[in-house]
């Protein structure tokens, strides 16, 4: 009887599946590996999965960037290619002289992102992926966020919208459960409390002088000035602060323009408070000013990897005064479609 329900259940599920027109199934940051299994136990294979199991920076735990699943390419049938997120390698001396990627978007169900990986040989792939491990990682990173922002475009808060309008002429798109506020000088703090973890959405800004706005001393140096302004502690003397040595800094392209991102970790000078946070500072060449948006978690004794990166996806979404960017989505780069 259990197994008749079982095999019920599966066909059920397939019927379903056909009916709602192949949506995809899986879990956020979750991805097939499809490959032969000898190659997946060989050193090609173990590359790609080291690729792919490397911690997230930025976090005060670790925690892998991907939940990897694998698959021989006999048993890659319809159920298996409704996931969300999957890897082709194609290995093959006959077709190919040099390794590339591939990509095609939607395949065989929507929101899908499917990365061919081929090679001429093993010990190709091997270096190939290794090298360009930063360009999967994020290869797939940014189609869950593109999924995020996909969603909050259709559901954001949009008291929060208008707020950073009034304030900062700027568009951006935040979850619609960020329900708490506070506005001070060039400042404004949306968040929310709740089961899953303290969300926070920060923006503000100070006038731009010159390059060295961007370094990282200097972001550091603002950053913990605006906090110890604006997110003072629970007793005198207590203040958000940023956790130096272990933020990372970097530049970034963001709606086609530059973009100095900071990921790393916070604490509340004081107190054990603390958790990770990610920062996007931009110039308004319009107003002659650098405006930052930042996301940062408080959620302890969680893993935050889900967290973060859907508050992430909010940072991808601001717009600033004079913008004519048409999409918000982060476009793939270095990969052939």
């Amino acid at each position: 009887m259990k197994k008749f329900s079982y095999f019920c259940l599966l066909a059920l599920m397939a019927l379903m599946t056909s009916c709602t027109g192949k949506s995809v199934s899986g879990r956020a940051y979750e991805v097939l590996v499809v490959v032969d299994q000898q190659v997946w136990e060989r050193p090609a294979g173990r590359a790609l999965f080291n690729v792919l199991d490397t911690d997230v920076p930025g976090l005060p735990q670790s925690e892998r960037s991907f939940r990897i699943m694998n698959a021989a390419p006999q048993h890659y049938d319809g159920t298996l290619k409704l996931l969300r997120n999957i890897i082709v390698v194609d290995i093959d001396p006959a077709k190919y002289t040099q390794p590339k990627f591939r990509y095609a978007k939607d395949l065989y169900a929507s929101p899908q992102m499917v990365l061919t990986i081929q090679s001429p040989d093993e010990e190709q792939f091997a270096a190939f992926v290794t090298k360009y491990s930063q360009r999967i990682i994020d290869f797939f990173t940014h189609a869950e966020m593109n999924r995020q922002i996909a969603l909050l475009e259709k559901k954001h808060n949009d008291f929060v919208s208008n707020k950073v309008k009034e304030m900062f002429g700027c568009d951006v798109w935040v979850p619609a459960e960020l329900s708490s506020y506070k506005v001070g000088e060039d400042f404004f703090w949306a968040a929310t409390n709740v089961a899953t973890g303290d969300q926070n959405f920060v923006i503000y800004s100070y006038p731009y002088t010159d390059k060295r706005t961007f370094t990282k001393e200097f972001f550091m140096q603002k950053r913990d000035s605006v906090m110890a302004i604006n997110i003072p502690g629970a007793r005198e003397g207590m203040y958000m602060a940023t956790d130096t040595l272990l933020s990372d800094v970097r530049p970034i392209m963001v709606q086609g323009a530059y973009c100095q991102e900071a990921r790393g970790l916070w604490r509340i000078k004081g107190d054990f408070m603390g958790g990770p946070y990610v920062s996007h500072a931009r110039v308004d060449e319009v107003n002659g000013r650098v405006i930052v948006a930042e996301i940062f978690v408080y959620s302890p004794d969680k893993l935050k990897r889900n967290l973060v990166r859907r508050m992430e996806a909010s940072l991808y979404t601001l717009r600033l005064p004079g913008s004519n960017a048409l999409s918000a989505e982060i476009p793939v780069e270095g990969v052939e479609q």
